[in-house]
């Protein structure tokens, strides 16, 4: 995935901390296959703001367990899961593209799981299928040993590679119908040219909507040991990533992405020796669609470039390579609410399952 058109929004008064608004990874995403472009990005309140230079990649969003070290963000555990308590993502009406599947008698996870789609896309969208459990009512992804009276398939109409198109759609619909008649079962499909126009308008708001938050930390003298790097973030409540290169502040909430990243080169984590690969600048960022607002990702994340700075005597930069005063953090807090406001407003606040699956 190309990641080089990820934009950032300026701090007002001239003061740049990497904040990236609008559609910036969105449009990165949407342009893999295309020729690199940039593009100018407009803040949530229409006001005019300058074109970013510095690009942050969103390809990962890793669950990681939590770490009971010392940390700027404090939680407990996630409680046992009740029985009946669903996980993974779910079909939800304003991102999904949803069918019915009428069936005469209640069905058995068992013969469903035999006849799903061999592969759950639709071309860069998720297709998902949700049964409705005979014992409790409840909607799930089928399971084994369970009976479902009712079906339900569904698409999902916009991610990071842009909203659903008609092949796409078609796409989904031959699976479908593939899996009815196996089954078999009666199938409904919404209008096509209503789901494409849905799923269009659905992509122009989360492309004005997507954002990350990012700044570069680097050391004041000689660089830093990959092994020094990494017990400065375990300090601080990072543990190591999903992917080589990164650390990650761990959501309280199971399952999760995590609060914060804290990126570097990649090539230093296949060193033999930690101590003899060094780093000269890292990328401390989260995505802001992904994490929820009560988790206090800004505070965290202004909290742990501050704590990581002091502590490897390093300094907080903007994407120009300049240093940037504590005091512009209040500007960008004010642009996150009215982006915080607007995802609520459409029913997609920030965190919130739907919003996670939308902003992928």
């Amino acid at each position: 995935m190309n990641h080089s058109l990820t934009l950032y929004l300026a701090i007002l008064g001239g003061v740049v901390l990497a904040v990236v608004v609008a559609h910036g990874a969105w449009t990165a995403r949407r342009a893999a296959a295309n020729q690199p472009r940039r593009a100018s990005v407009e803040p949530v309140d229409g006001s005019a703001a300058p074109s970013a230079t510095t690009a942050v990649p969103l390809d990962e969003i890793p669950t990681i367990p939590m770490d009971d070290g010392e940390g700027l963000v404090t939680a407990s555990p996630a409680a046992s899961l009740p029985p009946l308590r669903r996980t993974g993502p779910r079909l939800d009406a304003l991102v999904d593209a949803i069918a019915t599947l009428t069936i005469d008698a209640p069905m058995s996870g068992d013969h469903i799981l035999m006849h799903l789609p061999p592969s759950r896309r639709a071309g860069s969208k998720p297709v998902l299928v949700e049964g409705l459990r005979s014992d409790c009512g409840e909607w799930e992804m089928p399971q084994a040993g369970v009976l479902y009276t009712e079906l339900q398939a569904g698409v999902l109409m916009a991610n990071r590679t842009g909203g659903l198109n008609e092949i796409e759609y078609s796409e989904f619909v031959q699976k479908v119908q593939a899996m009815a008649d196996a089954l078999p079962a009666s199938p409904e499909f919404p209008d096509m040219l209503d789901i494409v126009a849905r799923a269009r308008e659905l992509d122009a708001f989360a492309g004005a909507h997507d954002a990350q938050l990012a700044m570069r930390l680097a050391g004041k003298g000689s660089a830093w040991s990959l092994g020094y790097v990494q017990q400065q973030a375990q300090r601080h409540g990072f543990v190591p990533g999903a992917l080589p290169g990164r650390f990650v502040l761990p959501s309280p909430d199971e399952g999760a992405p995590p609060v914060l990243t804290l990126q570097f080169d990649a090539q230093a984590a296949f060193a033999e020796d930690e101590d003899q690969a060094t780093l000269r600048e890292l990328l401390l960022c989260f995505d802001v669609p992904q994490t929820a607002a009560e988790q206090a990702p800004f505070k965290a994340w202004c909290a742990a470039g501050e704590a990581l700075s002091m502590a490897m005597d390093g300094l907080m930069l903007d994407d120009s390579g300049r240093p940037f005063s504590p005091a512009a953090f209040e500007s960008i807090e004010g642009e996150l609410v009215k982006l915080y406001e607007a995802l609520a407003a459409r029913d997609l606040a920030a965190g919130a399952p739907s919003t996670r699956r939308l902003f992928s």
